[in-house]
């Protein structure tokens, strides 16, 4: 067991964490923040397949177990993730000094919108109409506020702290932070409606409006980095490989929210000379922004999936990792159901539903994986 913490942290590890692990054990000493992604891989499929086909009752269905197992898995993991914090206190903190793990707290704001969105689609026939807002309304308010914690303070911290440790390379785990404030903005817009009239519900559409600019406009930067750094430094191998698909995330969450937003607008201008108006003009934005930005996804779509088949071919061996496979992959069919919506265009549609056949079998595949690492002991392992 010790040895098994002196791997991931070094041989420096207080005497009193080493203790701590003789004690109790390291069945949470390695309930790392990217375990989240499990929920918001799951969460997805609920929701995508809301997006593709929910009109359909086998569909509603199928949607409304998948976000039960999200649901479940996200008391699980949270509950585990304080036990690690409370039992294993050293070792979670050098889990944050690390500069690659802190960004994968980017992943816990998102599970918990991801769960809240599924809540308001779905989750209403088990919890009735205003059950569903009402948990939704407190899961996106404290994803909100944990996702603006990552968004501002992830990057801070690179700068003040992690910068010392030598020259860092930009990675596609640096979306992971900056992505939640976008994913508030697609999820902000289920609740748009059922925010009280007036200036309420304006303010609120405006502050969904700010968070998508801040994390587009944080996510290109970081997206432009990343680009850079893999045309110089090459591309991710070995069980950092999947994490290509994150490049993904921002990209078709952002097509997802200018176009959610945009239809959902109309009940916030109620009562104005200039309502038409002004609501046309953040459709023509959603469906001009969402055809620029899927030209930009369709291609990282490509680069990522040949890159996923370069390391196949060599190795790549499962991790939690292969998660990057499944909620990126979501966000491009909300994406693309949004603007087949938007533009009432049939090719964006069938795109759409293609994807969500991809990611059914992605995160099928990644599931089993999972679950049978976690019962072979395989899982949770050191970071």
């Amino acid at each position: 067991m010790t040895e098994i913490l002196d791997r991931s942290c070094g041989d420096d590890v207080a005497a009193g964490e080493r203790s701590t692990l003789r004690r109790g054990g390291v069945a949470f000493a390695h309930i790392t923040p990217n375990w989240f992604a499990a929920v918001m891989g799951t969460g997805i499929v609920a929701t995508s397949a809301i997006s593709v086909g929910g009109e359909l009752p086998a569909i509603r269905s199928f949607a409304s177990a998948i976000w039960v197992l999200a649901v479940v898995l996200l008391v699980l993991i949270t509950v585990a993730f304080c036990a690690h914090w409370v039992r294993h206190p050293v070792l979670a903190r050098r889990y944050v000094a690390d500069p690659v793990m802190v960004q994968f707290y980017g992943a816990i704001p998102m599970a918990l919108l991801t769960v809240g969105a599924g809540t308001i689609t779905v989750g209403s026939s088990i919890l009735g109409a205003l059950g569903a807002v009402v948990v939704d309304a407190v899961l996106w308010s404290a994803g909100t506020l944990a996702g603006l914690g990552t968004a501002i303070g992830v990057p801070y911290l690179m700068m003040t702290h992690h910068h010392r440790r030598g020259e860092l390379v930009a990675l596609p785990a640096w979306l992971m932070p900056v992505v939640p404030p976008m994913v508030s903005a697609t999820t902000g817009a289920l609740l748009v409606e059922h925010v009280p009239s007036g200036q309420w519900r304006l303010g609120f559409l405006a502050l969904c409006y700010l968070l998508f600019g801040l994390s587009v406009f944080l996510g290109m930067v970081t997206l432009t980095l990343i680009y850079g750094r893999l045309m110089r430094g090459g591309v991710p191998t070995g069980r950092a490989a999947p994490t290509i698909w994150i490049t993904l995330g921002v990209i078709g969450q952002s097509v997802t929210a200018a176009n959610s937003l945009a239809a959902h607008a109309d009940s916030a201008f109620v009562g104005r000379t200039d309502q038409h108006m002004i609501v046309a003009g953040l459709v023509d934005f959603g469906i001009c922004y969402g055809l620029a930005a899927t030209g930009l996804g369709a291609g990282m779509f490509a680069l990522a999936t040949a890159v996923t088949v370069h390391n196949v071919r060599r190795s790549l061996p499962f991790a939690l990792t292969w998660w990057s496979f499944t909620f990126p992959i979501g966000t491009c069919v909300t994406g693309l159901a949004a603007l087949g919506t938007a533009l009432d265009a049939t090719m964006f549609r069938v795109g759409a539903a293609i994807l969500f056949g991809v990611l059914l079998a992605a995160w099928t595949v990644v599931f089993a994986r999972t679950v049978a690492a976690v019962i072979g002991g395989r899982l949770p392992a050191a970071a």
